[in-house]
């Protein structure tokens, strides 16, 4: 008989055999159930949607969800620039060009650096000496690296000696060709990394609408706990439980709030259980779970509110003791008071409510193997890294290069990894299989691929298709790049908008065996121009066709070779090449771009286009943008979750506003 038991007399002895007997049957309050039925309870309970947004600086957005779509305010770059110091030209003007037979351009009294605009026109037989992100002066079309020049002195001043031909478009980043006005940027749910941090700051955008990060409540409960910086007494340990379950819901992506330790007093747990709940989305305490003396922690939770103690043990090892509840849809778990055990516990249970919350996901391995689909050739003596973005092929993972250039933001936002080319190798050969280092934690593998041509009515139906657990991914390659994907079996569905020359018809003559042909959306092609341009009032599309090719002073503004677009322009102009002419962009926000900003007087684009830049528009014709489908994939069902969401009405009627129609 112990001191204790001698000193407490025979009602006070009565008691004490009492709670002996209860710590000797302290399994019995346990009902152990398997972690599945632990899950399947717990969940019942829970709300694991995203918590609502809130504003934040940019500065303090990294490693924050979007709450929101975000949609681009302005075109990246905002204007055509150069990619490489030199000159800028017109193309036409260095056919021919060669070591032994260069062409001379003199140069024009100017030097375009960034952050001014040009002021002087590059005219027939000139050129204007450019730094890297000058602005491309009206005129120009191609701009040729200094490496490839030589400085001269000629009768009419300083001139340039051009050893080699430039073709229409060289060294240009076009308005746009980043990211477009109008474009989604990015898509709610997104995880925040420097990367998009990028994005939304070449937007100009200061503020964004994020997740807010669930709060977690943190106490630790025991007689033996000291905060750590105190002084330990008989027995006591520091409470490395709180300081450990506090930085793991950072890490999860919550806010975890500190409540400290508290000794086993019922009513004081009590008061700080319920102080925890009222002020936090959720709460952890560690410790008091399967204690002998009395089961404290769980006799404290199951009077604190509805539905209360969910499960209380679970068939793990070690985390038997774990207790799950829901107090007024707040979840609240009790952690075993071991550290690896309610480490672990914290991690299959807590970790993944928080990361729901919080708009995240989870993680996975660093590097996966991949095909590479294409030649991805490299310059010999350097090692090369390729950004790529992973998309589940016929025989596996694909890794497809990014085609955006150095100079663009959203290559690495686009991209989920790299792969490495070595120093001695001139390309990696297609279907070669590679080793690709992710740039995040894993490597989110969407359930829908999309390659081929952009528009911005694609971002509604595949914002349809996500609101239905469906994630996507469209990578912008243009038509004829999605034509070849799909027939390489890399993406589920293509964008196409090509006319045959020769029916004059939108994208049937793409089909053959094992393709099928999606009916998407009109959208109507014309004649664009600035409203104060006296030029083309009054007139009908044709007719300011004719008017501009008329006028040697007016400057079209093309598109580029192969695209529909294209086919159209050629057959209007008859086999005219107005100034302006190989001036050559691959999209209708460059076009938009450059007659909005005075750099070009007309061109061809799309009615949607036009509204955002506050164009006139004069229409043509409309264009058929369609889905090219690998049929082997139909009955997919992220495949078929898009084409519902494509015949859906309230997704129709958003296309509808943007200026598109259908056939119905």
């Amino acid at each position: 008989m112990t001191k204790a038991f001698e000193a407490a007399g025979d009602h006070g002895a009565a008691d004490f055999m009492t709670a002996i007997r209860r710590a000797a049957r302290q399994e019995q309050f346990l009902q152990i159930v398997s972690e599945d039925e632990a899950r399947r309870r717990f969940a019942q309970h829970l709300d694991l949607s995203p918590l609502p947004g809130e504003a934040v600086h940019l500065s303090a957005a990294l490693g924050r969800v979007l709450a929101h779509d975000v949609t681009a305010p302005i075109d990246v770059p905002p204007f055509d620039r150069a990619s490489v110091d030199g000159f800028a030209v017109r193309s036409l003007d260095t056919l021919g060009a060669s070591d032994s037979g260069p062409r001379r351009l003199s140069l024009n009294g100017e030097i375009i650096v960034c952050g001014h605009a040009p002021q002087l026109e590059v005219t027939p037989g000139s050129a204007t000496t450019i730094a890297t992100g000058g602005v491309i002066p009206r005129g120009a079309d191609a701009v040729v690296m200094i490496e490839q020049t030589e400085l001269r002195e000629s009768h009419g001043g300083p001139a340039v000696d051009v050893r080699r031909p430039a073709r229409p478009g060289q060294f240009i980043s076009y308005a746009g060709s980043d990211i477009a006005r109008g474009e989604l940027v990015l898509r709610r749910k997104t995880l925040l990394s420097s990367r998009e941090i990028g994005m939304l700051a070449a937007c100009g955008i200061a503020r964004v609408d994020v997740v807010r990060k669930p709060r977690v409540g943190v106490l630790s409960t025991g007689d033996e706990l000291v905060e750590p910086g105190g002084t330990l007494g008989p027995a006591q340990l520091f409470d490395s439980n709180g300081a450990i379950i506090a930085a793991a819901i950072a890490e999860a992506g919550g806010e975890p709030i500190s409540f400290g330790a508290f000794p086993d007093e019922p009513t004081r747990l009590e008061h700080a259980m319920r102080e925890a709940l009222a002020v936090c989305d959720m709460v952890a305490v560690s410790g008091g779970t399967s204690k002998g003396t009395g089961d404290l922690s769980h006799r404290i939770v199951a009077r604190l509110g509805e539905p209360g103690v969910l499960v209380h043990g679970v068939a793990l090892k070690p985390g038997k003791p774990l207790c799950l509840a829901v107090i007024t849809e707040k979840p609240l778990v009790v952690l075993p008071g071991f550290p690896t055990s309610a480490i672990f516990t914290f991690h299959a249970f807590v970790a993944p409510v928080i990361r729901a919350r919080a708009g995240l996901s989870a993680l996975t391995s660093q590097t996966v193997e991949a095909q590479i689909p294409v030649r991805i050739p490299s310059e010999l003596g350097r090692k090369e890294f390729v950004l790529v973005a992973l998309v589940k092929g016929e025989r596996g993972l694909v890794a497809f290069p990014s085609l955006k250039g150095s100079g663009a933001v959203t290559s690495f936002s686009q991209s989920d990894g790299f792969v490495e080319v070595d120093p001695l190798a001139p390309a990696l050969e297609p279907g070669t299989s590679e080793r690709v280092t992710l740039l995040g934690p894993s490597a989110d593998i969407p359930d829908l691929v999309l390659i081929g041509s952009h528009d911005v009515a694609l971002d509604v139906v595949l914002g349809a298709v996500a609101e239905h657990g469906v994630s996507s991914r469209s990578l912008a390659v243009g038509s004829w790049g999605g034509v070849a994907a799909t027939e390489r079996g890399e993406c589920d569905l293509a964008p196409v908008h090509l006319l045959d020359a020769k029916t004059g018809v939108y994208n049937s003559h793409l089909l053959h065996d094992g393709l099928a042909l999606v009916k998407g959306w009109r959208r109507m092609q014309g004649f664009v121009y600035r409203t104060n341009d006296p030029r083309f009032g009054g007139l009908h599309a044709q007719q300011a066709v004719q008017a501009a090719i008329a006028d040697s002073h007016c400057v079209m503004v093309n598109r580029n070779a192969g695209s529909g677009t294209r086919i159209m322009i050629d057959n209007l102009l008859g086999g005219t090449r107005p100034a302006g002419y190989s001036n050559q962009p691959r999209s209708h926000n460059a076009v938009a771009a450059a007659v909005a900003q005075g750099r070009a007087d007309w061109g061809i684009a799309i009615e949607t286009v036009a509204r955002l830049y506050d164009l006139e528009f004069l229409p043509l014709a409309p264009e058929e943008y369609d889905f090219l489908l690998r049929e082997s994939r139909r009955e997919r069902l992220a495949v078929q979750a898009f084409l519902s969401a494509l015949q859906d009405s309230a997704v129709r009627e958003k296309i509808r506003a943007l200026g598109m129609s259908f056939d119905d």
